[in-house]
Formats: C-alpha cells, structure tokens, sequence
C-alpha cells in the first residue's frame, strides 16, 4: 500500500481528562507488512497519553509475528492489525489465534485494512471477536487516537474487573480456609488487590507502580509484615520499622494512636483492629490524589476487611485449639510410660516434612501434622505394668501391648471430626508393615494408608534414637541401617528413600526438640524385642 493512500489531518488531537501517575506506558502492538504504517502511526502517536501514561509500541510484519508478539507481550492493551500482509486472510487467521488458541480475551483488535473488498465489514464484525474495524483511507490523526482511547478505556475496565474477581478469589479462600497456616496472609494480598482494583490501577501498576505492604502485630507486640506488592514484595518477614522510612511510620503510629484508617497524599492507610485486640495495617502508595467518592468507597470495602480478618482469626482459633487438644493428649499418653513429650512433637514434625517430601498438599500435611500425635492414643487402656516394664515383655504382656491399635482406632473413630478420624486410621495402621507381617490387620503395601505408612517409618526412627523406658538410644548408625534395612518389608521403600535423601532435615528437627540427655547409647546388636515395642 503506497504513503499517500494514508491521509491524516492536521486538526489538533484532544487529551482526555487524566489522573497524574508516574505509571508504567500502555502496549500498542503494531502488525502490517508495510513499514511505514508503522513509522506514521508512531509519529501520530507519539505524544499520545492516556490517564497520565504513554505508550510503548511493539511492531510485528505478518500473522506469524503476530502471533509470536502476543506470546511474548500478553499484557498488549491494543493491537493495531492489517487484514492482508503475506495471504488475503492473514490478519483474520491472527485474530483467531489470539482469541482460541492463546485464549486472549482482553487485548482489544483494531482491525485495519486498505482493500475493504477482501474483508467485508459485516462478514468480520458477526465472525470474529474484534473491538473496531477501519479503513485506512478514513484514518485522520483524530480518529486514529480516538479508536486507540475507545480501546484503552475498554481493555482498563475489563482489567479491573479481572484484578476485582482475583481479588475476591483471594479473599474468600483465605476466609474459607480452616487448615492453611498462612491464611491471613492470603486475605492480605486479596486486600491488596482489592485496593488496586477499587483505585482503577492495572496490573503493572499493582507490580511495578503501586507499592503496599500488611503488616500486625502478632509477634509479641511488634509489627512485621506478611504480605507485600512492587518494592514491598521482597520484604515478607521483616520488622516494619526496617521497611519503611521514618515519615511512613509517623503515619502509621498516627492511625495506631487513632484507631482509624487515613488517606494522605498519594496513600491510603487501612487500620483493622480484630475483636481478639490484634491489629492489623494495609498500606498501599502510588494511588494518586483521590476523589470524596472513592475514599468513601475504600472505607466501605474496608469495614469487610476487618469483618474477614475477625471470620480468619476465629477459624485460627479453633485451628490452634485442635492442635493443642491432639498434642496435649498425645504427651499425656507418652507421660503414662515415662516417655518425653518432645516424641510426639518430633513424629508430627518428622511425619509432616516426610509427607511434604512425599508430595501432599498444603491441607493434607497439616492434617497429618495435628493427627499424628495420637498414634499412641490406644495406649491410654495398657497397664501400667507393661507400659512402664524396663524389659522385654513376655508373650501375654505383648499381646495386650498389641490392643492398643485396635483399642486407639475405637476410641476415636466415634467422632465426626476429620482430624480425629484420621488420627483413628493411623492409630490402627501404624504398626502394619509393608510386607504383610505387621499388626492388627496384616495389611499389606499401599493397603495401608499413607499417612499410617509415614508415621509409621518416623515413629520408629525417633523411638530408636532416643532413650525408652525399656531400652537405651541406639547410635544414629545403627538407627539409619535398621530404616534401610526395612525397606520393602516394614516400611514402603518410596518413603524409606525420601527420608534418606532428606536425612539432615529429620536429624536437624530431633536436635530443636531435643530430650534432656540421660542414659549411654546402645551397642548395634539390639533385641529384637526393643524393635517390636516402639
């Protein structure tokens, strides 16, 4: 297509009304096989602004750079698209695959052709998911700039939509989450996205432009983050008074002394106090000046924010009441036969790491985690007498030594709580083997259940190394060759190589809940008997 058939007018280009950011420029992505449309589309554009950001062109010559471009720039705002380049269809094939193949619903099409004949107008609008369709011979500088603005307006909507709906996502996870640890941090960085959304900010002003942070004071009184964006994201775990500069911890003191949320020049700080007299602080810069209207809608959206972070920390509650209730009741039985509590604290740790070696999910190793305390729970109907015999037991003693699986699984499968009647399957199962010989059920291989095959393996290995009332610590040699050694007839071979290739971390957990030292190591030459009793 020759220059002249391209005429642009020299009427004056209006600038629509802007919000002032230091933002990062929009992508318009350029594809037509004559250079210079793409040299006078950037001279037209040139000093194009769009609510306080420029553009950045990205220039592609046929369908296949088309489609190459959109892989590599899939946050482009507007695409600029000739209809014939190398073939009569070229530019519809490209919008097809941008819409079906790279399911690209948000960059909006500007579809532009100088031989209208070989895409009918009609026939494109009703066939293919375009945003505009214009000859080249109609574009003027003017309508040039305002098919690009119609676009831009289009493709910042839908993405604050998007952000809004990932947002919520975020928001009722985290409220909806009973077993996962980080769950207020969740809600914090739905908050923040959230707040972007509200604010009409797009996504690379959320990671590039805008900076927020959530922080509470948790950790005795001191205020740490736990959630960050842009410069902020880096930051997770560190003391605020590290973080930000001492103005913005003069503003933060302010809403602490307030108990209010504030709104200063270019930021917005939320103040959530939880009815269990936490407090938590989201603080989000680079928001630019905002209007009456806005604020009063932050302000609304904040009030739910503290109503979900209360819904978050009553689910903790309960979450923390479980867990004190399981390992509470596993050290009472591990008291009744002399045995340290640290043994039930060192099985659950050992079981969960293990378990994360072994692929479970985020809310299955904390199942896992709060169930395997009570591995043991059948022991509260042994006697005394055998529990505390510092011998081997004779063969009677060790039958009614052998009910406390059965005796354990009973007294726990009653109940309706899914943790309780997980740690009923492992109290029954832990002492099966994966050859068959084990007991009570001679259950075989992954008959057993998994979290019964993993307690199984760290209940032996912490039993063994540490002092029992009926048996001195084996050396940490003689404890690794017992493990080896069972793979494939006590313990599932799969896990027995897990913990081998992760060893140091299972010796580093017995070394933080350490027993208080007492008795000398056994000689490598144990009784079968010591084996069979942990």
């Amino acid at each position: 297509m020759a220059v002249n058939d391209l005429l642009f007018a020299d009427d004056p280009t209006p600038r629509p009304a802007e919000r002032v950011r230091d933002a990062k420029p929009w992508k318009l992505m350029i594809v037509d096989d004559d250079p210079d449309v793409h040299s006078l589309s950037c001279l037209v554009l040139r000093s194009f602004r769009f609510e306080g950001r420029g553009l950045e062109f990205v220039h592609g010559y046929s369908r296949d750079d088309a489609e190459r471009l959109m892989r590599e720039h899939p946050d482009t705002a507007v695409l600029l698209l000739d209809v014939v380049m190398e073939s009569d269809q070229a530019g519809l094939e490209a919008v097809r695959c941008i819409r079906e193949t790279l399911k690209n619903r948000f960059v909006r099409i500007i579809l532009r052709t100088g031989q209208p004949g070989y895409a009918p107008e009609q026939r494109v609008i009703l066939d293919y998911d375009i945003n505009d369709y214009k000859e080249k011979t109609d574009l003027t500088d003017i309508r040039l700039t305002t098919a690009v603005i119609t676009s831009l307006r289009s493709y910042r909507d839908m993405m604050v939509i998007e952000h809004n709906r990932r947002g919520l996502q975020k928001i009722i996870h985290a409220t909806g989450s009973l077993f996962e640890p980080r769950s207020i941090k969740k809600l914090a960085a739905g908050a923040l996205t959230q707040l972007v959304s509200i604010l009409g900010l797009d996504e690379s002003a959320l990671y590039a432009q805008a900076s927020g942070f959530a922080v509470n004071d948790a950790s005795g009184g001191r205020m740490v983050l736990y959630a960050g964006t842009g410069r902020f994201s880096e930051r997770v775990g560190e003391p605020l008074e590290s973080v930000v500069e001492p103005a913005t911890m003069e503003l933060i003191r302010q809403a602490i002394e307030n108990r209010a949320s504030l709104f200063a020049d270019n930021l917005f700080l939320g103040y959530f106090q939880t009815r269990q007299g936490s407090v938590n602080l989201l603080y989000l810069r680079g928001i630019g000046s905002l209007e009456e209207w806005d604020q009063e809608l932050i302000r609304l959206y904040s009030a739910n924010v503290g109503l979900a972070f209360d819904n978050v920390l009553m689910n903790r509650e309960i979450f923390d009441t479980q867990q004190d209730l399981t390992f509470t009741l596993g050290e009472l039985i591990e008291g009744r036969s002399n045995e340290t509590g640290n043994h039930v604290r060192r099985v659950a740790e050992c079981a969960r790491l293990l378990g994360a070696r072994a692929g479970l999910g985020e809310d299955d190793l904390e199942l896992l985690w709060l169930a395997a305390p009570l591995h043991d729970l059948g022991k509260i109907g042994i006697p005394e007498s055998i529990l505390k015999k510092p011998g081997e037991l004779d063969s009677a003693e060790w039958e009614l030594m052998k009910d406390h699986a059965l005796l354990g699984a009973r007294l726990l499968k009653g109940s309706n709580r899914r943790i309780f009647r997980t740690a009923g399957i492992i109290a029954v199962q832990h002492h099966e083997r994966w050859d068959g010989a084990g007991y009570p059920l001679g259950l075989k291989g992954e008959e057993i259940h998994l979290f019964a095959r993993i307690v199984s393996l760290v209940e032996v290995f912490d039993a063994l190394a540490h002092e029992r009332v009926h048996k001195k610590a084996w050396s940490l040699e003689s404890t690794l060759e017992f493990i080896r050694s069972g793979r494939e007839r006590r313990f599932d071979p799969r896990l027995v190589d897990l913990f081998f290739d992760n060893v140091e971390e299972f010796l580093s957990i017995c070394q933080e809940y350490a027993d208080v030292p007492g008795g000398q190591e056994a000689e490598s030459g144990q009784a079968r008997g010591e084996v069979e009793r942990v």
